[in-house]
Formats: structure tokens, sequence, C-alpha cells
């Protein structure tokens, strides 16, 4: 079976599906997957066929200073930038998918790839990272915040904003028009799906988020995609000696975000007294601090004493499964969903929200995470429970299943 998976977004949206199809790819199946050209090497190391989306999504998820408001006009070009962004990605949907598919996985900012898989008469299953349908126990991730509406609110809230604007409407209508499809809005059509009851995988672990009772049966929570090894990658020698050098460090990083400067990272982590790996950094080498690049977080991350990071959905799940407290600094979208859910679970202190952050905030946060035994000890008991899960048999299950409907 030929699978084709639609991953608009950064390298947290395309990592985890990259280790999803690259076990799929040693069940049998055949896995492509459509991401920006960033990410080709990424994909072509799980062992899958990269097909490009045009587009490049980095320059999009910089954030503003800490400290500093967005203002209206920022937040009108940002809009205006990502719908140029979607409207690229939807053509590049539709290129990947003509190069043959039988079944689509799609993500949770690509809804253009159900427009093209009805007009191509094709099955299309969603593949999210983060919980998005409307539910009374949590509030709309989009909206950037983990503070509860209660039950009610919470569940209106969610079905008002699925029924909304969103950046991907305008794309989805024109690719509906070029494929000779009737005319129908991206919200209607989620709303035909969710009475159709049509399969959603999640890529979530229910020991850190429980399936939602108020779910319909077509939501499926799998536990993690975790990402592929890197086949042939070695730690470069300095970081290894860094690490034994001295008490385990703390690492810090804001994935593609890039969201705080090495000057503040170190300034914080010298008010906490800890010695630092800091991600994204480059000319930073000493006895306390040392700056890297991009390296695997299922090594890096067990040998730290914490972890401080940006709280996306794969960097989160990678902190948890290394056992080790974490301070999330989330800035948008589901990282405050995450943050609090991590604080929730007693794995460690309150998010430091990054329109909040100081670098006396941040430090005191640290050092709860690094010394307060209960973090420690509760994250290694998540750690265990997540290694007994396996979220590939799940979507196994649906792609068979959905291959017997064509």
């Amino acid at each position: 079976m030929r699978v084709l998976m639609i991953t608009p977004g950064t390298r947290g949206d395309v990592a985890p599906m990259a280790g999803l199809g690259g076990r799929l790819q040693t069940l049998g199946f055949d896995v492509a997957i459509a991401a920006d050209a960033a990410y080709a090497p990424l994909v072509i190391s799980a062992g899958c066929e990269h097909r490009e989306l045009p587009g490049d999504v980095s320059h999009l998820v910089s954030p503003a200073e800490p400290g500093k408001k967005s203002t209206g006009a920022d937040l009108r070009r940002y809009m205006r930038e990502l719908g140029d962004y979607m409207d690229l990605a939807a053509t590049g949907t539709l290129a990947a998918a003509e190069a043959g598919a039988d079944v689509i996985l799609a993500n949770t900012i690509a809804p253009y790839a159900y427009d093209v898989a009805e007009a191509l008469g094709i099955p299309a299953l969603g593949a999210h990272l983060q919980p998005t349908e409307p539910s009374a126990a949590y509030p709309p991730v989009v909206l950037g915040t983990a503070r509860s509406l209660g039950p009610v609110g919470n569940k209106l809230l969610g079905s008002l904003i699925s029924a909304g604007k969103a950046p991907y409407d305008a794309p989805s209508a024109r690719i509906r028009q070029v494929l000779g499809l009737d005319k129908k809005s991206r919200a209607t059509a989620e709303r035909h799906r969710r009475k159709a009851n049509l399969p959603i995988l999640h890529g979530i672990s229910p020991t850190i988020f429980p399936r939602p009772a108020d779910w319909r049966s077509g939501l499926t929570m799998t536990g993690y995609w975790w990402p592929e090894a890197q086949p042939g990658w070695q730690p470069p020698a300095e970081l290894l000696e860094f690490l034994a050098d001295g008490p385990a460090p703390v690492f810090m990083g804001f994935g593609s975000s890039a969201a705080l400067d090495a000057d503040f990272m170190l300034d914080v982590a010298q008010r906490a007294g800890v010695r630092a790996v800091l991600q994204g950094v480059r000319g930073v080498s000493g006895a306390d601090a040392i700056g890297i690049g991009a390296v695997p977080h299922e090594w890096l991350f067990p040998q730290m004493a914490a972890v401080v990071h940006h709280a996306g959905a794969g960097t989160a799940a990678a902190g948890l499964r290394a056992g080790v407290p974490t301070v999330g600094v989330p800035i948008y979208t589901d990282q405050p969903f995450w943050a609090a859910r991590i604080a929730s679970l007693g794995a460690g202190p309150q998010p430091v929200p990054y329109k909040e952050v100081t670098t006396e905030r941040l430090a005191a946060a640290i050092t709860q995470a690094s010394t307060t035994p209960a973090y420690a000890a509760r994250a290694r008991q998540l750690a265990a429970s997540l290694a007994t899960e396996d979220g590939t048999p799940p979507v196994v299950a649906a792609l068979r299943a959905a291959g017997k409907q064509v």
C-alpha cells in the first residue's frame, strides 16, 4: 500500500511522522512524506520518499522578544504570510498525491489534503499531534492558552472556532475549484467528516493525556510516534567532553522558533547555578555552557538534570520519554497545553509563559525543577509507562481498514 503523509509545518510536525513512516516501511508499506524542502534529509534518513512542499515556514515561527507584544499590523502580516504558505502547501499536496498514493494521512494544518483525496477517489485519514476536536475536556489549542473555560465553555468555544475562519480556508477552496469539485467550505467539510465519523489518528500518549470521554468513536489515541534514530550519527567530541566534565547540565532549546538568544540563556544558567547545553547557539564553549546544533533528543535528554523548552508536542514528548524534569516556556498554539499537562502530571514546575519570561523567573523555575526530587521521580515513572506503549499498530489497522474501502 502506498501511503502519502501530508506534513506542512516545522521540524516538530515532520519528525514524528517520519518516525512513523520509517516503521511502516519495515512492515511493508510504501511511504512518501510531503514536507518542506528543509526536511528532506529527515524524511530520507527514515527510509521514506520525500515529496517537496514549496514554501518555507521557518520565518513564520520566530516570536517577538520576551516582554514585547505583537501589534495589530504584525498579526495581520503574519496571517497573510501564513495564508501564502498554506496556499503553496496546498499546491504541493496536489502534486504529491498525483505522483501516486493509495491513502493519505493529513496533519492538523492540511485540510486541503481531504479535497485532493476526494478528487482522486482515495481515502484520507487525519494524523494529528494535537487534540483539535471540540471537547469539554480542554480549551481550543489554537488559542495558545491552557486556561480551561469549564466543560460547557470549552466545548462551545471549540465548536465556534472550528466553524470560523482559518488560514487554510482559501487554499482549500482554490484546490476544490481547480479540481472541479463542488463548492464546500473547509468548515462544512469538517462538519461532514465528523458526522460520517471519519478516522483521525492522534500520535499522543494516553498516559500523558487520557482520551476525552466526549470524543466520537472515530478518534483514536495511538500513543506517541517517535522520531527515527539517525543512522550513523555520532555525538561531537566537544559535547562528550563537556558532559563528562561535571554534573549533569540543563538543556535549553526552543526548536524552530529560536526564541531566546545566547546571552539571555547564559544569564539564566548563571543565575540558576547550573551548567547548560544551549541548542541553536553557536560560538559558546566553556566549563559551564556549550552551544550545540541538531542533536537527537533521545540521546541527549536522558543525560540532563532538566530540560527547558517551548513545549512543542514533539519536544515535550521527548522530555517525558527521557524521564527528566521539564520547564515549559510556551509561546503559542498548542505549547501552553503541553506545558500545562507536564506540570499537572508532576514532572516539572508551573510553566513560565514566554510573554512573561525574565531571567530571574526562568532561573528560579530551573532551580526548582533540578532540585526537587519529586519532579525527577514522577518524570521517571512517566517514562517507564511510555516505554510500554507502541503507537504504530493502531495506525496499521486504520490503514488496512481504509485500503479495504477502495
